[in-house]
């Protein structure tokens, strides 16, 4: 431990946000994080600004052409895997968790997923982090693009097809399985 010690300050963004700097030092190195808390009745899962912009990307590289109300779809689905802790998302249970787990998005090889989200995007995310929802994404824990001029299967992985948004098709479990998110 150095002069600087442990020590955090918050900034005030809104009446229901506070954003925490916290630093710290780990073998000799000052460590800098920063958290946003959007108040427990607003935000429906804990996270960090990292993870914030993370959503925002991950959002944009798997529906930017579908607009903002696909990317908004998207953005349920990331936040129900960590919600669920059910079926092959048992133990996700942050956001990185849900957007790195193996073999799931896609859009994680995208260019479009490594540059900064904008302005927009963000605002996107901090909508999906506050509880909106969107039919039919609601409870979806998948969803895919099928081949141009193709249509939705009736089920995929054994889900049952909740609805199509543009030209993604998205799947819910079965209900009973899943009970955070039903």
């Amino acid at each position: 431990m150095n002069g600087f010690g442990d020590r955090h300050s918050t900034i005030e963004l809104h009446p229901y946000a506070v954003k925490y700097n916290i630093y710290f030092f780990k073998r000799q190195y000052l460590f800098w994080e920063t958290y946003t808390i959007l108040g427990d009745f607003m935000a429906i899962i804990k996270y960090n600004t990292k993870e914030r912009e993370l959503l925002a990307r991950i959002m944009r590289a798997e529906a930017v052409g579908e607009g903002n109300l696909g990317m908004l779809m998207v953005g349920n689905v990331v936040v129900n895997r960590a919600l669920a802790d059910c079926l092959t998302f048992k133990n996700i249970t942050t956001i990185n968790d849900a957007i790195y787990q193996a073999n799931q998005f896609s859009g994680t090889e995208s260019p479009l997923f490594f540059s900064n989200p904008t302005t927009t995007e963000l605002n996107l995310a901090d909508r999906i982090l506050k509880g909106e929802y969107y039919h039919p994404a609601t409870n979806a824990l998948w969803f895919y693009a099928p081949a141009s001029g193709a249509s939705c299967k009736s089920t995929w992985y054994d889900q049952d097809l909740a609805g199509s948004y543009k030209s993604h098709c998205f799947y819910n479990p079965d209900p009973g399985v899943c009970t955070q998110i039903h």
